[in-house]
């Protein structure tokens, strides 16, 4: 098994689940992140991990939920469960982000958080051209127009701290 974070120095932990689930599909994953459930929690669990919880979490919760991942099973909080639910049996679109690719939605955290094009590219090892790009096809996918509106979206729904 194996215990991963989203923000790791150097690299993004999204990208590590994914190499993970390629080399080794059947390893469990269970990811323990500083960020709220809401901004990585569905993603993470489309891309194989077999849990999601916050460093909040109580440190019995942690125990339980290594052992449910250990076991073959998925874990996600009780708040978790009930927001997939919901949404399961509502009638209703998908958050705007939802629509974005892991890629994009790192990009779009990153200018939300007031990093200029420039930073970004030199952050991912990416062109300038490439991230301008990335920027045009989240402000097309969100229905947005600038970068100020994509920052009032990020800090609305704490997609950033």
């Amino acid at each position: 098994m194996v215990v991963l974070d989203i923000t790791m120095p150097g690299g993004s932990g999204l990208e590590v689940l994914g190499e993970i689930k390629k080399s080794r599909p059947n390893l469990p994953v269970l990811v323990l992140s500083m960020h709220p459930e809401n901004q990585f929690a569905v993603r993470v669990l489309r891309r194989g991990a077999s849990g999601y919880m916050t460093k909040e979490s109580a440190p019995a919760e942690l125990v339980s939920a290594i052992k449910k991942v250990i076991a073959g099973g998925r874990y996600v909080s009780a708040a978790l469960a009930e927001k997939l639910a919901f949404y399961l049996t509502a009638d209703t679109q998908k958050p705007p982000q939802e629509l974005l690719s892991d890629r994009e939605f790192q990009v779009l955290r990153l200018i939300a958080s007031g990093k200029a094009v420039g930073e970004i590219a030199k952050e991912l090892s990416l062109s300038v051209k490439t991230i301008s790009t990335y920027r045009s096809r989240i402000l097309e996918k969100m229905g947005m127009k600038n970068n100020a509106e994509l920052m009032y979206y990020a800090i609305q729904h704490r997609l950033v701290e």
